[in-house]
């Protein structure tokens, strides 16, 4: 849930902000395929279908794309929760990410089998 911290002065969350929190989402389901630390690498579309708001609770789905022999593409789409009395769920934003697996030095890795 976006703080007053995040937002400007007429109470839009910042796009950087949600990125991050995409950002994170992504890295995530892209750690567990790759099972160790992974590293962003491309933010391959990003796209805000409506504004974000102080007090919205947000919600991130991310689904693996794309798989390669380092890396993997994550579809994140986030959904706001606006006035909870009504219910109302609108899609906020939508994401592709590639996120590459790194070893220990931060070198680029090959994935392990499933």
């Amino acid at each position: 849930m976006p703080q007053p911290s995040d937002a400007n002065i007429h109470g839009d969350v910042f796009g950087g902000w949600i990125m991050s929190q995409v950002d994170i989402a992504g890295a995530v389901i892209a750690a567990r395929r790759a099972a160790g630390r992974v590293a962003t690498v491309a933010v391959n579309a990003f796209v805000f279908k409506k504004p974000v708001f102080v007090g919205d609770l947000l919600s991130f789905y991310a689904d693996i794309e794309r798989v390669g022999r380092t890396s993997v593409t994550v579809s994140v789409v986030v959904y706001a929760e606006r006035h909870r009395m009504d219910a109302e769920i609108v899609k906020v934003t939508e994401a592709s990410v590639t996120y590459v697996a790194t070893d220990e030095a931060r070198q680029s890795r090959p994935l392990p089998p499933l």
